[in-house]
Parts: C-alpha cells; structure tokens; sequence
C-alpha cells in the first residue's frame, strides 16, 4: 500500500472542501482506494492530505494528472503543493 501526502494552502477551506469532495467518484477512478483531509490546528486554510494507492505507479499517474490540477485550481488551493510518497509498514 502507498500513502501519498498533500499539503497546501487554499483561500477558503469550506469552498476547498466542497471541490474536494464533488471530485470524490473520480478520485477512486484514478486509482485512490482511501483518504482522509486535515486542517492545520492554528491555521484551517492549511490543508493536508492523505490517499492511499495500491502501487507507487498509480499513485504517481494520480499526482501528475492534469485533471488533479484542473480540480485543485478550481477549488481555491493557494500555493504549490508539498508531495511526497511512503509506504505501509
């Protein structure tokens, strides 16, 4: 199993949110099998991520797809997401 990280800033979280969740059904069609999102503790504009995978490869096609973009765009994401992969131990 890979767990791959997202963190970023968005303008808004409740209008982040929203976008988030209406890309759910094509999230899992691009490969995503579990998430979860998180707020930072002082700062609800500073947004973390999870998404598991079953592969590095799925995980990495997911991560540089050009719709993930389009959707994060759209939602408000306000600064270049920091990414990074793990495994399941």
């Amino acid at each position: 199993m890979i767990r791959m990280f997202v963190r970023h800033a968005v303008t808004n979280f409740d209008e982040w949110k929203q976008g988030y969740d209406a890309f759910d059904d094509e999230r899992k069609g691009l490969g995503v099998v579990g998430d979860a999102v998180f707020q930072g503790a002082n700062d609800p504009n500073d947004v973390t991520v999870w998404h598991d995978f079953e592969s590095i490869e799925s995980a990495k096609a997911f991560s540089e797809s050009a719709r993930l973009r389009e959707v994060m765009s759209k939602a408000g994401v306000a600064s270049q997401p920091e990414i990074w992969f793990t495994n399941q131990s």
